[in-house]
């Protein structure tokens, strides 16, 4: 009995140039290359430390702060949250720099206390002060 699967060449007349992929069947063809991410948990990490984060910025300086993102540098051991400052424009970066290291112990806690990990990252922070809108 003959077998149902396509041969290995295709017909010859139902394309003007051959390429690669020709002739094979479109079940058989590997899926796209983006299905797999290579350290998703350190991005499920950075995404609990940005909720956690949102919630333990408070106090005077602190409380016009906003998490952008959060991403490891350079691995998960050390994350870069990066803030949006939407207070005053009289209050300068290294203010609120000083601020935010001044408390780093109670966020390292209220980090520690929302993620279910051994060690809790290092945290590093940029501060952007957002622009006003015209």
């Amino acid at each position: 009995m003959r077998s149902r699967r396509f041969s290995n060449k295709p017909p010859a007349d139902l394309c003007s140039e051959w390429t690669a992929d020709d002739g094979i069947d479109p079940r058989l063809q590997p899926r796209g290359a983006g299905a797999k991410v290579s350290n998703r948990k350190s991005l499920q990490l950075c995404r609990q430390v940005e909720h956690a984060m949102c919630f333990a910025l408070e106090g005077e300086l602190l409380r016009d702060l906003s998490v952008k993102s959060v991403v490891p540098a350079p691995d998960s051991s050390r994350l870069l949250v990066t803030l949006v400052f939407h207070g005053l424009d009289s209050v300068t970066t290294p203010e609120i720099l000083a601020s935010l290291h001044g408390c780093y112990a109670k966020l390292r806690a209220e980090i520690a206390a929302s993620i279910h990990r051994k060690k809790t990252p290092e945290l590093t922070f940029h501060v952007i002060k957002s622009e006003p809108e015209a």
